[in-house]
């Protein structure tokens, strides 16, 4: 396997010494870089592809959170932070791991781990090319569903709800673990609490997509990656 690039975004210069100290000890991790606030990790990822985000919270100007906020970040994200209390507003946002500072290099590895079979799973899944159904476990169930069937699925705080035509499914997941097990070429995430099938859009207007269901609410960070679907498809003259 090749290695996961990954940058720090940490304003403690201590911090930063010491998680990058335990990324030199993991084989399978490449530093690309260290930020001492978000401004500039944000200019640095408008222009590069990273897989690993290690993040900091609380940072002058800009906080980890308002960073994950402003931008459509495809990055696995691992907070690193002194502060439990955002825990419940980053795994909201997808986040990989919450690390409470200090942690040792055995959570430290255990969270970077994680980081990594989640991206196995995920590019095996787009390699393999998925069958046309999914199972998920629903209300002590598991049941069967035909991806051609999922008009969308929203975020419902632990659990994913899964609309098809003719019923409505609870799923112990993540939005970003479901994401990742879904055709890329299909579903697109048009918010950070909506996944829509592209073949059941019936319109878009103004920052909304119609489905025969009801109109979802596109969000600003990932309005460029909706359109650009809507762009290979949309006749010209």
């Amino acid at each position: 396997m090749k290695k996961l690039s990954c940058i720090i975004v940490d304003d403690e210069p201590i911090a930063r010494k010491i998680l990058r100290e335990f990324v030199e000890h993991i084989p399978f991790l490449d530093l690309q870089g260290e930020f001492e606030n978000a401004e500039k990790a944000k200019v640095f990822l408008g222009r590069n592809t990273i897989d690993i985000i290690l993040l900091d919270i609380e940072m002058p100007e800009v906080s980890g959170l308002q960073l994950l906020q402003n931008m459509h970040i495809e990055s696995l994200v691992i907070v690193t932070t002194a502060f439990p209390k955002y825990a419940l507003e980053g795994y909201e946002m997808d986040v990989i791991d919450y690390l409470l500072k200090p942690f040792a290099f055995s959570r430290f590895l255990k969270a970077v781990q994680k980081a990594r079979d989640y991206y196995q799973i995920k590019h095996a899944a787009v390699a393999t090319q998925q069958s046309s159904y999914i199972f998920i476990k629903s209300d002590k169930r598991i049941e069967k569903i035909e991806l051609s069937e999922i008009i969308y699925a929203e975020s419902v705080g632990n659990y994913v709800s899964i609309h098809t035509e003719n019923k409505k499914m609870l799923a112990y997941l993540t939005m970003k673990s479901l994401e990742s097990q879904l055709p890329i070429d299909d579903f697109i995430k048009i918010h950070q609490s909506y996944i829509v099938n592209c073949s059941k859009i019936q319109a878009i207007e103004d920052n909304e997509i119609k489905t025969a269901a009801q109109s979802l609410p596109i969000s600003r960070n990932f309005r460029d990656s909706v359109m650009k679907i809507v762009q290979k498809r949309l006749l010209k003259r």
